[in-house]
């Protein structure tokens, strides 16, 4: 691999934004692939997938180039000649790489690679909690999946089109997939791709939906005519999957406390072809009380960590702080009490998170469980999905059922 240096720069002006501005990867990333009109596919795939690499990486390439936070634009390019000289890559006679020891880096991730904090690239405290709460072995395992690079897996609509027909129509835009054992509306990219460039997304054909997170509509169990609350609905994603099941038939209420997320989820249902989907902002107590007893289904899709997305969100063990775990979990919990009474009775509600902790899943449900409200409530079934046993994003999720 040759190394070209709008390229490189590129890079560096990325890790700038995220490691010393606290910006997020993918926001930026998208910026970056904007700067110049004449790059690629393999240009923007260097762009992307090198700054997600060091981003990932960050802890284990630092202690290699013997860098500190806050890094300079010297110390990026330091841990940017990391990443080359571990993938065997040339280094251009630039001044950024002079003096780069290589020998000395090859021995150095080699003693690294013996502490599980450095090969992994985790800071101490999320290391230690998530021993604790998974187990060496588990956690051994789940952090090396966790460090691999996601599939893209989209989720067909079945609104518009049916599995076999979206393969044939990407597979003319050049793009081949091949279908999921268990999964019977995804597809997996056999080679990465920029499927949002696609007629067929254009059209509303699919969505990328990662195969763990297409399990929890199936779970919540929702039918044509049911009256259907999605809490915590972000974009939507969710909320398109409950539409294609119930046929556009019935009544899909999205409620986020971002107007934002909704109105992205309102281009994307009208996309969709979704016209069953109301979107409601959350402004106070009031909007949840007005569907207390109203709703056959109810899905919590809760705020999280994001620990099970890492793959796919490798700067956020750099943001993440004890502090907002206790919060986030808090808030799970009121959560679920608040949002439990929207459910009717004999109505059945999910409660799901992208995270692999059992703090955050079914300890929460348990929780629940044995509080005043959910003494109402009856545990049916749950599922504890991890990457290193899935290949997929790790998920939690549970379905309980509202006694009549």
């Amino acid at each position: 691999m040759r190394l070209h240096r709008n390229l490189c720069f590129a890079v560096i002006d990325g890790l700038t934004k995220i490691f010393n501005e606290g910006e997020y990867a993918d926001k930026v990333i998208q910026e970056l692939l904007k700067r110049d009109k004449r790059w690629g596919s393999r240009d923007r795939s260097f762009i992307a997938e090198t700054t997600y690499d060091i981003v990932r990486w960050k802890r284990l390439y630092a202690e290699i180039a013997e860098v500190k936070e806050p890094f300079d634009r010297d110390n990026l390019w330091r841990m940017f000649a990391v990443w080359a000289t571990l993938r065997g890559i040339k280094l251009p006679d630039w001044k950024y790489f002079e003096g780069t020891p290589s020998r000395k880096i090859k021995g150095k991730f080699d003693e690294l690679s013996k502490i599980r904090k450095f090969r992994e690239s985790i800071p101490d405290w999320l290391d230690a909690l998530g021993e604790k709460e998974l187990g060496e072995a588990s956690w051994n395992k789940e952090l090396a999946a966790l460090n691999e690079q996601a599939d893209v897996i989209l989720r067909v609509n079945t609104l518009k089109t049916n599995i076999k027909d979206l393969q044939l129509k990407l597979q003319t835009e050049g793009i081949e997939t091949e279908t999921i054992s268990g999964f019977p509306l995804a597809l997996k990219l056999k080679e990465r791709a920029n499927v949002f460039a696609t007629e067929a997304f254009k059209n509303g054909w699919f969505e990328v939906q990662d195969a763990s997170s297409q399990l929890v509509a199936d779970l919540l169990d929702a039918h044509p005519g049911m009256r259907v609350v999605d809490t915590c609905a972000g974009a939507g994603g969710k909320s398109l999957h409950l539409a294609s099941l119930m046929e556009n038939k019935g009544q899909i209420i999205s409620m986020d406390i971002y107007g934002n997320k909704l109105a992205e989820l309102k281009r994307r249902a009208k996309r969709n072809g979704a016209h069953n989907i109301e979107t409601r902002v959350i402004e106070s107590t009031k909007t949840i009380k007005k569907l207390y007893d109203k709703a056959d289904r109810v899905l919590i899709d809760a705020p999280c960590s994001g620990l099970g997305v890492l793959r796919r969100n490798p700067d956020a063990k750099w943001k993440l702080e004890p502090e907002f775990l206790d919060r986030i979990k808090n808030t799970q919990q009121d959560i679920l009490q608040n949002y439990s009474k929207m459910v009717k009775k004999g109505g059945k509600m999910v409660y799901a998170t992208c995270s692999i902790l059992p703090s955050e899943n079914q300890e929460q449900v348990d929780r629940f469980l044995t509080s005043e409200l959910g003494k109402d409530f009856t545990f049916v079934e749950d599922h504890k999905i991890l990457s290193h046993t899935s290949g997929y994003d790790g998920f939690y999720m549970a379905l309980l059922e509202r006694k009549k």
